[in-house]
């Protein structure tokens, strides 16, 4: 996802009633009048970070696991001690601190795939996290598994737009938004989780999403009308989303953002803005922040308010978290408990690479990675002619040379399990139009295929981009019946793909798991060499 993209929530417009009340709940006072208050006010520090993964070991360059080789950046310790530094200088400067997550702590490594989010909270209790937005990754194993985090950590999990009435697990769980106190200072806190959690992860079918918009301006001024004067969403939207959300809602002042991987920052290479970006919002600028992903940095973002909560004026900045970084020794302790059951399992090796298999281009493409992973699914489905796999299940690269049930971890941290389903080829290219969906932004519904060629125009409309299809057998028959294999994930209709379930003729859902048909695949060849084939091509 780029961050010039469009929003995918479209322009809104407030009734007449709505402005009018925002306009009562927001007086706005003379520039000068907001510098004569902000001597009165507070100075504070929104310490944040976002889309952690369970990347507590760090990451290497792909995302992948680190190695004695490669350079590594982040680690839960790291990062711990990095938050302590900063919390600390923020009191030196005379600052409150406020530690914030923009969520999608789960999901990632062999962390969550054995402890299911209990390293995770483990971590944040010990950092002091003081409020975190719920990510789309925080549904992947159902409420079930959600609720048993929630009720591990002291802090609030926050969604606005999240209906959790029908689902008793979660009633009493997740909060709209809070009030944060810290050295004196009080900050109201809003939370948003992308209501494409639906059909992208696994909430259930009790839960429902709702206009992220729409719950950030009841939800602020819910908080205006309380007395509190300076409110801060925490979004797992996107940067395009959060750009959006920050010109259309009224009265709030700043964004601490996720979900897109994106860094903002001043000065460090891969950024895609200042940190913080500033948007002209309805009535006041709005500051923006986010610091891509895998706790390879931590953001701080100044603000010093005037007496009514306003911000009169605003600083950033973004620390890389690199070797240099001082590991918090307690936060290295709780790892190294957590790693302990995880060490033998994942330094198992299951055979070589000729060299690595970035997963950069599989949200867009064909890519070596995605090719090999869909050819070990049709090879592990007697009677399957065809693979089907989504380009966003892959979440890290697998390096060159030994390659361990760790690594391969890495790539498959979902926990997917095998799908078969006969379906007539006439879906089935309904089913790889919708994976071309998205383009030209990256995807995670992008198809990776085996056993199957296309070409494909991404300038055409949405639904008349594939141009030929071809299976072994020749042109792809629209009336034929196919069997292909997929995993659960895609099966239940999930990245839009409700054409495998609502078409199958037939369907088997408990198949081995990805990683495990991966890794085994690998182990049967000794040896896999990364080769692009010309499968997808554009037109």
């Amino acid at each position: 996802m780029r961050h010039e993209a469009a929003s995918p929530f479209p322009p809104r417009r407030f009734s007449r009633r709505g402005l009018l009340r925002a306009a009562a709940a927001l007086p706005l006072a003379a520039p000068a009048l907001r510098r004569a208050h902000a001597a009165e006010g507070a100075r504070i520090a929104l310490i944040h970070m976002n889309d952690f993964h369970s990347k507590h070991e760090g990451v290497a360059e792909g995302g992948s696991v680190c190695r004695a080789d490669a350079p590594c950046a982040g680690g839960a310790a790291r990062l711990a001690g990095a938050i302590g530094e900063a919390m600390a200088a923020a009191r030196a400067e005379g600052r409150a601190p406020f530690l914030l997550d923009a969520g999608d702590q789960f999901m990632g490594s062999l962390y969550y795939t054995h402890h299911r989010g209990l390293a995770e909270a483990a971590v944040q209790r010990a950092v002091g996290t003081m409020a975190m937005a719920l990510g789309n990754h925080e549904f992947d194993n159902g409420p079930e598994n959600l609720a048993r985090y929630a009720a591990a950590v002291p802090f609030p999990l926050l969604s606005a737009n999240l209906h959790t009435a029908e689902e008793p697990l979660l009633r009493d769980r997740v909060q709209a938004f809070t009030v944060l106190e810290s050295d004196g200072a009080r900050i109201g806190v809003v939370g948003l989780t992308t209501p494409d959690t639906a059909g992208s992860s696994s909430p259930g079918p009790r839960l429902r999403f709702t206009d992220p918009l729409e719950a950030a301006d009841r939800a602020a001024f819910a908080l205006r009308r309380q007395g509190v004067g300076t409110v801060v969403v925490l979004s797992h939207l996107g940067l395009p989303a959060d750009r959006h959300l920050a010109a259309e809602v009224e009265g709030i002042d700043a964004v601490i953002g996720g979900h897109s991987h994106l860094l903002l920052a001043n000065g460090l290479a891969g950024a895609v803005g200042p940190s913080p970006l500033l948007v002209a919002g309805k009535g006041r600028d709005v500051r923006i922040a986010t610091v891509a992903c895998h706790g390879r940095y931590l953001g701080r973002m100044d603000l010093d308010l005037g007496a009514d909560g306003q911000v009169a004026a605003h600083g950033g900045s973004v620390r890389p978290i690199g070797a240099g970084v001082a590991e918090d020794p307690a936060v290295a302790a709780i790892v190294a408990e957590y790693a302990r059951p995880l060490g033998e399992l994942r330094r198992k090796p299951v055979g070589l690479a000729a060299g690595p298999f970035p997963d950069a281009g599989c949200r867009e493409g064909e890519c070596a990675l995605g090719s090999l992973i869909a050819e070990a699914a049709l090879a592990r489905s007697p009677g399957a002619e065809i693979a089907l796999l989504n380009g966003g299940g892959l979440r890290a690269s697998l390096p060159g040379g030994v390659l361990t049930f760790g690594d391969v971890l890495a790539v498959l941290p979902f926990g997917n399990t095998l799908a078969t389903l006969t379906i007539r080829g006439g879906a089935l290219r309904e089913a790889l139009e919708n994976g071309l969906s998205g383009l030209p932004v990256p995807r995670g519904r992008f198809p990776q295929v085996a056993g199957l060629r296309f070409t494909f125009d991404p300038a055409a409309s949405p639904g008349q981009r594939l141009r030929e299809v071809r299976t072994a057998d020749g042109p792809l028959d629209p009336d034929r019946a196919y069997r292909v294999v997929t995993n659960n994930f895609m099966r239940a209709g999930s990245d839009g793909y409700g054409v495998l379930r609502d078409a199958a003729l037939e369907a088997y859902d408990d198949g081995p798991p990805l990683e495990e048909v991966l890794a085994d695949h690998i182990a049967a060849r000794g040896r896999v060499a990364p080769v692009l084939d010309g499968r997808i091509a554009r037109d």
